[in-house]
């Protein structure tokens, strides 16, 4: 009876854990900031154009949002946004699935949280972060790899009352809050060491040196970090579980 107790509370708090993981990994709000300084302008298109000599010249289409005084920015793993608001809007209500402009632009964030060069490529001075990116990438992936691996082993675990399955599936589970822990704590290592402000502006830095920018631990990143005590304590009821069920045979 209480093994049977043990294992469905550690399954609530795995399947609650792993679907905090699953939102904060698919959604864009780790990251969300607010700034003064503009219009907003990304490069969309280069075409190639030949003038009168013969020369090759290289035009840039780009696209520039309107020009109230807020410009907000959220971002995630997939997609980088931006759009402007009212100076008086908060800027993590604002946010939110329910308060979607239709001036929302949106560029692919890819290797997110560390800069991605928006133009030149590779830009001399985002290049060199290339390799920290690739460690946070590596981290979330491995890390939900890992959490669906525990549950598919617990799943087939508790028919069979194998304590192997068990233990296996525990340690599958503590690994991946070990690895979203290590990974929360590069991004925050990020938002308190790094230029944040700068990687904000971006190109538009030179043009707004004084620019006043507000950088906030978006709802993704919340929801990951509670993730990780739910993962741990899954992890350790079910590495018991299977002590338990082995200890009785």
């Amino acid at each position: 009876m209480r093994v049977g107790a043990a294992t469905l509370s550690g399954g609530i708090f795995g399947v609650v854990g792993t679907l905090c993981f699953f939102i904060a990994f698919a959604t864009d709000y780790w990251l969300v900031a607010s700034d003064n300084c503009g219009p907003y302008t990304w490069p969309t298109q280069t075409t190639l154009t030949t003038d009168a000599n013969g020369t090759e010249i290289q035009l840039v289409e780009v696209v520039t949002a309107s020009p109230p005084s807020l410009t907000l920015h959220h971002e995630g793993f997939f997609w980088r946004c931006v759009f402007q608001v009212e100076p008086t809007a908060h800027a993590v209500l604002a946010t939110l699935f329910t308060n979607q402009p239709e001036s929302k632009m949106c560029i692919h964030g890819y290797l997110f949280p560390l800069p991605v060069a928006v133009g030149q490529v590779p830009h001399p001075t985002y290049d060199a972060t290339a390799v920290f990116r690739g460690f946070w990438t590596v981290l979330i992936i491995l890390g939900l790899v890992a959490a669906l691996t525990g549950g598919f082993l617990l799943i087939c675990g508790v028919p069979f009352i194998s304590h192997k399955l068990y233990k296996l599936g525990g340690a599958f589970i503590i690994a991946a809050a070990c690895l979203f822990l290590f990974m929360l704590l590069l991004y925050v290592l990020w938002m308190e060491v790094m230029d944040v402000k700068r990687y904000v502006l971006q190109e538009r830095g030179d043009a707004c040196p004084h620019a006043q920018v507000s950088v906030l631990y978006g709802l993704s990143f919340m929801v990951a970090a509670a993730g990780v005590p739910l993962e741990l304590i899954s992890g350790m009821v079910f590495m018991l579980v299977g002590r338990a069920l082995r200890a009785s045979k």
